[in-house]
């Protein structure tokens, strides 16, 4: 059986500093993996500081050498898929193939969507990520990739 820390990328877990710090200690003390969130706003009742997890997962990529690290979902929906496709294959290079990426929606809508001026229909959404699935596939591999953009089109 393996075990990992589910962290969030906000409040206190939002200092990069004291991520790898945590991260290190989890892997001497035996943890298998360290994940984190993939929010942008922290829109609670109790606003706090929100850290990109890019910067967050590279962090504790370079203060750890075996445990597995990744976003618990990336909403691929509210990133260019070109961009996440980029930047998880380098952090998966530079962590020696330990990143797992874990994809949805993201939720709640009206905060990681609504809120920043995005819309937030869970049907267009849903082609979102089947389309950035499909840019991430077609970009690991290292094919020449053509976004149409079709599915980025408001319904509204």
């Amino acid at each position: 059986m393996r075990f990992a820390i589910n962290l969030p990328n906000t409040g206190p877990y939002a200092d990069v500093r004291a991520m790898a710090d945590l991260s290190r200690m989890a892997e001497k003390r035996g943890w298998d993996g360290l994940f984190v969130w993939d929010h942008v706003p922290w829109l609670r009742a109790d606003p706090q500081p929100v850290a990109d997890p890019w910067i967050l997962l590279t962090a504790v990529a370079l203060a750890t050498t075996r445990i597995r690290i990744g976003t618990m979902v990336t909403p691929v929906a509210r990133r260019r898929p070109a961009k996440l496709a980029r930047e998880t294959v380098s952090l998966d290079r530079l962590s020696g193939g330990r990143l797992t990426l874990g994809v949805g929606l993201g939720s709640p809508l009206d905060d990681e969507f609504a809120a920043v001026g995005e819309p937030d229909d869970p049907k267009l959404l849903a082609a979102r990520l089947d389309e950035g699935l499909d840019v991430l596939t077609a970009a690991w591999t290292g094919r020449r990739v053509s976004i149409t953009g079709s599915r980025r089109r408001s319904t509204g």
